[in-house]
């Protein structure tokens, strides 16, 4: 599941290897993708990209002529940029820019797709709107490099909520996900079920530096063993994240899980519930 790191590590590779390269053609085979019309697709082609970048955990494309390409990979998403052309029989595939070699053999970014849900998503925009679009205009601060110093006002204006649930509110702070947030809840020593309204000031700051330690030490790990194209699977430096019945890393407790419908959540009962184990919704429906 791409959160902060693991799209700000795709833009920067991409970054690196398409800055001034020419679109040659956009095509969209996986047309539910995309959800813009004006400007059409095809503006794109014959431009120049000048820059990939992240915004949260979409993904920017600025093109020439004032346009940019925004894309977020939501669950199952990736963004891999291949050494040459492919037919239209990758399934996977939901947007496809072709980049021509200049002597080098042709090029294709590729938005692909993994699984049956296909929520990944396009917009193409002028570059001016791209801030009054509601996947961006409603986001918090970022995450990272530096969590935002009012965290603890905006954990308490969010309400009553546990704080696995408001932290992976983009809306709070952007860039956390399922993934992350047990990582950063791990590291804090917090329950996840504590309230984001009943923090103490050591509380916050213990969170604010977990959440820069946890982001900004998997980029490092990312810089090191991420290079083009990116892999479907990156390799994610978690430690309690679906890690359930395995040993905590800091005391040796075992790792113990809730699991929804669409995820899990993992948390060391010693070092964040005081021993306590928290109801798995998977027993409470079988005991029904």
């Amino acid at each position: 599941m791409p959160e902060l790191p693991e799209v700000e590590i795709t833009a920067r590779r991409l970054d690196e290897a398409l800055r001034g390269a020419r679109i040659e053609s956009a095509l969209a085979p996986g047309l539910n993708a995309l959800k813009t019309f004006d400007p059409p697709l095809h503006a794109l082609e014959g431009r120049d990209v000048e820059a990939v970048r992240r915004i949260g955990k979409h993904l920017v494309i600025d093109v020439a002529g004032e346009l940019v390409v925004l894309v977020h990979l939501m669950s199952a998403g990736r963004m891999q940029l291949f050494p040459k052309r492919a037919g239209l029989r990758d399934r996977t595939s939901r947007l496809l820019l072709r980049i021509p070699g200049d002597g080098e053999p042709d090029r294709e970014l590729r938005l692909r797709e993994f699984g049956t849900r296909q929520a990944a998503w396009v917009k193409v925009l002028r570059a001016a709107a791209l801030g009054e679009d509601p996947a961006i205009a409603t986001l918090g601060p970022e995450a990272w490099p530096e969590p935002p110093a009012d965290l603890g006002e905006r954990l308490a204006a969010a309400g009553a909520r546990p704080l696995h649930s408001v932290l992976r509110d983009q809306r709070v702070v952007a860039g956390i996900g399922r993934s992350w947030v047990d990582e950063i809840l791990w590291t804090a020593r917090l329950s996840p079920f504590k309230r984001g309204d009943d923090l103490g000031a050591e509380e916050v700051e213990a969170l604010r530096a977990a959440i820069a330690e946890r982001l900004g030490g998997a980029l490092e790990h990312y810089e090191q063993v991420v290079r083009l194209p990116i892999a479907d699977k990156l390799p994610l430096p978690l430690q309690v994240h679906r890690r359930d019945g395995e040993p905590c890393p800091r005391c040796g407790t075992t790792i113990e899980a809730v699991h929804y419908e669409s995820y899990v959540m993992c948390y060391c009962p010693t070092d964040q519930t005081d021993g306590r184990v928290l109801k798995d919704r998977r027993l409470s429906r079988l005991l029904k």
